[in-house]
């Protein structure tokens, strides 16, 4: 199913023009037009789920072994030291399009890409807490 007003959903079928590195049935893969590093792409599904909780298990799947088969051929063709997988969900996250996407972000050396976070602390108690609330049997 697509989104009529998606601009992800009219890239992702071929609607609007892209320059796209790989592509199947399910995925379009295409460089981001304000890319982080040199060989930013996305990867796109071409039915349209607003964010990784509408995305069915399947085509998650999918995705990751996506990245994973793509990260390691630009890692190799790019020549870069590394690699972030991006992925947003809402707009607290970052979420800017609301079509589920996943960010390949090839990094070097000195990129100066700002992909990080300052380390917070948690207490024993608050660690205990949080694994009361999250774990699960």
């Amino acid at each position: 199913m697509r989104k009529e007003n998606c601009i992800f959903c009219k890239i992702a079928n071929g609607e609007i023009p892209s320059s796209t590195i790989y592509e199947d049935e399910d995925f379009r893969v295409f460089l981001d037009l304000s890319p982080a590093t040199r060989g930013h792409a996305l990867i796109v599904p071409k039915e349209h789920f607003s964010d990784l909780f509408e995305l069915d298990d399947e085509l998650c799947k999918k995705a990751i072994i996506l990245a994973k088969k793509l990260a390691g051929h630009m890692k190799q063709v790019l020549g870069c030291a590394g690699f972030n997988l991006v992925q947003n969900n809402g707009k607290a996250a970052g979420q800017t399009v609301f079509h589920f996407h996943l960010h390949l972000i090839p990094r070097y050396e000195k990129d100066g890409a700002g992909i990080t976070w300052n380390p917070g602390k948690a207490s024993p108690e608050e660690l205990e807490e949080l694994v009361n609330l999250l774990a699960k049997s």
